[in-house]
């Protein structure tokens, strides 16, 4: 069976300059595989537009089924993956009306006015689609080019993970139908922040995308939901995937001190 092949593009010289960790790459590689695709390449650029759009060119001229790429849709100089984007599919940076409005009523929530700066967030590659931004203000974008289907994220990392699950549906249908398994566990008395290194090796461990969600107090009365999920063309495998992961979670929380109601 053949797999759709996912480019994952990084944006931003803090990168390769080594004062920012790629966490955003680990994140879409186990998302991407997850939802069924191949992700063939990670390309990291630097805040250069000849460079990002010759990434984009290249993976759409070496094959891709999907772009996604993350950093440079904010206000500043230096932000420039959209118009390097429009440059690469040679079409027109224009303002985007949806993308207007979200901007707009944005900062009108802060009773701050649109700037030149501002606006800049709202300009996309012509027909392009701007997705909501509920974490932070610049929406992504989502734009096809042939078979090719292109979703530029921010790299702020809760930020893109938000846009990204916002349209992983839509994604997903355009992969082989795959099989999917997932588990929640309960887990009481342990504070998220003593979970995420349980969840981050779980993950590492097994085929798996694992995601937290707390309530109660982090740290006089904290309660987690962990969703554990996994897919496969093979329904067994998918769920032996899970159970693997969620019993080994289940395991190294306990060790914690945690209560776990699955």
């Amino acid at each position: 069976m053949r797999l759709p092949e996912a480019w994952i593009i990084s944006v931003g010289n803090e990168l390769l300059n080594g004062r920012i960790v790629n966490s955003n790459l680990s994140w879409l590689s186990k998302k991407l595989t997850i939802d069924g695709y191949l992700v063939r390449c990670a390309i990291t650029v630097r805040d250069d537009c000849d460079d990002i759009a010759w990434a984009f060119r290249l993976a759409i001229d070496r094959g891709a089924d999907l772009i996604v790429s993350t950093g440079g849709l904010g206000p500043t100089f230096d932000d420039m993956t959209s118009e390097c984007l429009s440059k690469a599919l040679g079409r027109k940076h224009v303002i985007n009306e949806e993308a207007l409005r979200i901007v707009e009523r944005k900062y009108a929530e802060r009773n701050l006015p649109l700037t030149e700066h501002r606006i800049k967030m709202a300009m996309m590659p012509e027909g392009s689609k701007a997705i909501y931004n509920a974490v932070g203000t610049a929406p992504g974008i989502l734009v096809e080019e042939g078979k090719v289907l292109i979703l530029v994220l921010p790299g702020v990392p809760s930020e893109m993970m938000d846009i990204f699950e916002r349209v992983e549906d839509m994604m997903r249908s355009r992969a082989p139908k795959l099989y999917y398994s997932s588990l929640d566990i309960i887990v009481k008395g342990v504070p998220e922040s003593d979970a995420a290194p349980v969840i981050e090796e779980a993950m590492r461990k097994y085929d798996v995308y694992v995601k937290s969600h707390p309530s109660g107090q982090e740290v006089m009365r904290p309660v987690l939901r962990i969703n554990v999920t996994s897919s496969s063309p093979n329904e067994d495998e998918a769920e032996r995937n899970v159970r693997a992961a969620s019993e080994f979670i289940s395991n190294k929380l306990r060790e914690r001190g945690g209560i776990i109601e699955a």
